[in-house]
C-alpha cells in the first residue's frame, strides 16, 4: 500500500535487557552494607533462618514439626525465547526451596512489563514458568504486575521443611568433600547469546541447563539417606562467592581441584575470547581476598570460577564417608554429580588446586 510505513524491526527480549549472564543482583559487599544494621532472624524467637548468614531462603516455624521456608527470585531476560525465558526464571526461584532440603507448596508470579512489547509475548512467559510449576508439582495461586521499561519475571515460593531438617549453606565440617550438581558457565554463555556469538548447539545446551529444576538433586540431598552438613545452590554470585559463604558460615577451609569442576562446552574459549558479564567480574573482584588461586593461573580460568549463574547447581557439603553413597543416589535420580573438592580446618577461604 503506498505511503504505509514499514513495520517497525520486532525486538529480541534480550535487547531490552541491561544485564546479561547474571540475575542482576547487588553486589556481596553491596548486600553486606545495606543490611549491616538490620535485625535480620536474631530478631523473632521463631525465626530459623534470616539474611544474616547469606542463606537461600528465610525459614520460619509455625508449629513443633514445621517450618515455613519463603523465598523471591526475578530477573530480566537472559534468552530471546519468551517461553523459555519464563521457565528458567521460574526453575531458578523454586531452587532456593529444594536448596533449604525443602518441598515447594505454591508459588507468587512477579511481573514487570512493558507497554510496546505484546502481551502474546507476556502469555508466553507465562506459560514457561507454569510449564515449571507443573513439572515441581505445585501451582500458581497469583501474583503482581507493575508497567517497567524493561521486562522482567520471577516467582515467590512458599515452601514446608521440619525445624529439625532445614539444610543451610553454614554447617560445613572439616573432613567432607564437596559435591556440584551441574557444570558452570552459564553467565559467560548468556553474554554471549546477547552478543550473538553463541553458537546454535551452546544456545540450546545452556537454555536446557538453566531451566532444569533442581528438584531431583534436593530431594536426594533431603532424603536422609546419608548425612548432608551444608548445602546451597550456585547462583548470582558464582561458585566461588556461594562456596566462600559456605565457608564464612562454617568458619573452615575449602580446597577445590580445578580438573574436577565440569565446565559448559565452548565456554573456556569464550572467557579466553574476554566475553565476560560484569557480574563476573564483580564476583572476582569480591572474593579475591580469601581466594588462593595456582600461580601464573589465567584470568579467564578465575572468571569461569566466579562466573554469575542463573539457577546453577547444588553445592553439598557432604561427610567422606558418605560421598560414595550420595553420589549413587544422584545418579539414580538422573543427577550428574562432580566432586570437586573438599572442606578443611583452617582460616575461612578457599584454595584452587590445579
Amino acid at each position: 500500500m503506498a505511503g504505509a510505513k514499514p513495520a517497525a524491526p520486532k525486538k529480541r527480549l534480550t535487547e531490552m535487557s541491561h544485564c546479561a549472564g547474571c540475575a542482576a543482583k547487588l553486589k556481596a559487599g553491596d548486600l553486606a552494607t545495606v543490611l549491616g544494621g538490620l535485625k535480620g532472624a536474631a530478631s523473632h524467637p521463631r525465626a530459623l533462618v534470616g539474611f544474616n548468614t547469606n542463606d537461600d531462603a528465610a525459614v520460619y516455624q509455625v508449629a513443633p514439626g514445621m517450618a515455613v521456608v519463603e523465598t523471591v527470585d526475578f530477573f530480566p531476560p537472559l534468552v530471546d525465547d519468551p517461553f523459555q525465558f519464563g521457565a528458567i526464571a521460574a526453575a531458578n526461584a523454586l531452587s532456593d526451596i529444594w536448596a533449604m532440603g525443602a518441598k515447594p507448596l505454591f508459588a507468587l508470579n512477579l511481573v514487570c512489563f512493558p507497554d510496546e512489547l505484546p502481551l502474546k509475548t507476556l502469555q508466553k512467559i507465562l506459560a514457561g514458568g507454569q510449564s515449571k510449576a507443573d513439572e515441581a508439582g505445585i501451582p500458581i495461586l497469583g501474583g503482581h504486575s507493575i508497567r517497567d521499561p524493561e521486562p522482567k519475571f520471577g516467582m515467590a515460593v512458599t515452601g514446608v521443611v521440619h525445624p529439625k531438617k532445614v539444610l543451610t549453606n553454614a554447617g560445613a565440617k572439616p573432613g567432607d568433600v564437596l559435591l556440584l550438581t551441574k557444570p558452570v558457565g552459564t553467565g559467560i554463555a548468556a553474554t554471549a547469546i546477547k552478543r550473538g556469538l553463541a553458537s546454535k548447539q551452546l544456545t540450546r545446551r545452556v537454555t536446557a541447563q538453566m531451566a532444569t529444576l533442581n528438584k531431583a538433586a534436593g530431594e536426594v540431598f533431603a532424603s536422609g539417606a546419608f548425612k548432608v552438613h551444608a548445602l546451597t545452590d550456585v547462583t548470582g554470585f558464582g561458585l566461588l562467592g556461594h562456596l566462600l559463604e559456605m565457608m564464612n558460615g562454617a568458619k573452615t577451609r575449602a580446597a577445590i581441584d580445578l580438573e574436577r569442576i565440569p565446565l559448559i562446552a565452548e565456554v573456556p574459549a569464550l572467557a579466553e575470547a574476554g566475553v565476560i558479564p560484569g557480574g563476573t567480574k564483580t564476583n572476582l573482584a569480591h572474593v579475591k581476598k580469601q581466594v588462593t588461586f595456582p600461580e601464573g593461573l589465567p584470568e579467564h580460568i578465575q572468571w569461569l570460577l566466579a562466573d554469575a549463574q542463573t539457577n546453577g547447581g547444588l553445592l553439598a557439603s557432604v561427610p567422606a564417608r558418605h560421598a560414595l553413597k550420595a553420589i549413587q543416589a544422584l545418579e539414580k535420580a538422573g543427577v550428574d554429580a562432580a566432586l570437586i573438592g573438599e572442606v578443611q580446618a583452617g582460616r575461612p577461604g578457599i584454595d584452587v588446586i590445579g
